[in-house]
């Protein structure tokens, strides 16, 4: 019996619903382990080869995601950038939002840059080769998961942490997809102030 492509498409809609909902489930513990994940890295930007080391003296703002994601990216930073609108401009500077892909296919430096500034100039957007992705998900404890489609349509099922760096390079403390403005506005002070 062949499906019908409206029953196919709310299959896998349904799929991905349920994968990106376990995907996303919570950890209790929102302050890290010191030293267990994290470092230092180096992907590229529209702007040519970019490390995490290249904002020293910043505090960084760390999200796994891609560019066609229908939800939880999108909200991330666009609650990031109303956090952000929240600090005093002396403290705004002192931050910097990374945003890695995790769909180097179809995210090129150049449309990752096009849509990180639609929510915030500064932001930056990272990507690499599929190889160079994967080691820095892994050193994050980050994951992502091509999910089934078509060669130019398909979705991500991806972790959704936010990862709060210090200026030292070091992970602070991790916020989620669905924190509220207020509260990443809260933990930047924190880390700042």
């Amino acid at each position: 019996m062949k499906l019908k492509p409206i029953v196919l498409f709310a299959m896998l809609a349904i799929l991905a619903v349920v994968g990106t909902l376990l995907a996303f489930q919570k950890s209790n513990d929102s302050n890290p382990t010191p030293g267990k994940i994290g470092g230092d890295f180096t992907l590229s930007s529209a702007t040519g080869a970019a490390s995490l080391s290249d904002y020293e003296g910043k505090l960084k703002l760390l999200f796994f995601g891609y560019t066609h994601c229908p939800d939880v990216c999108p909200l991330t930073l666009a609650n990031v950038k109303v956090g952000l609108k929240q600090l005093p401009e002396e403290l705004k500077q002192q931050v910097q939002v990374v945003f890695v892909s995790v769909d180097p296919e179809r995210d090129t430096p150049d449309h990752l840059e096009e849509y990180v500034h639609f929510f915030d100039p500064s932001f930056v957007g990272l990507t690499g080769t599929k190889e160079e992705i994967d080691r820095v998900v892994r050193q994050y404890g980050a994951f992502y998961r091509i999910e089934k489609g078509d060669a130019k349509n398909y979705t991500v099922s991806h972790s959704a942490r936010l990862y709060v760096i210090g200026k030292d390079n070091e992970i602070k403390q991790y916020l989620y997809h669905d924190s509220k403005s207020e509260e990443i506005a809260e933990a930047i002070k924190k880390q700042l102030l």
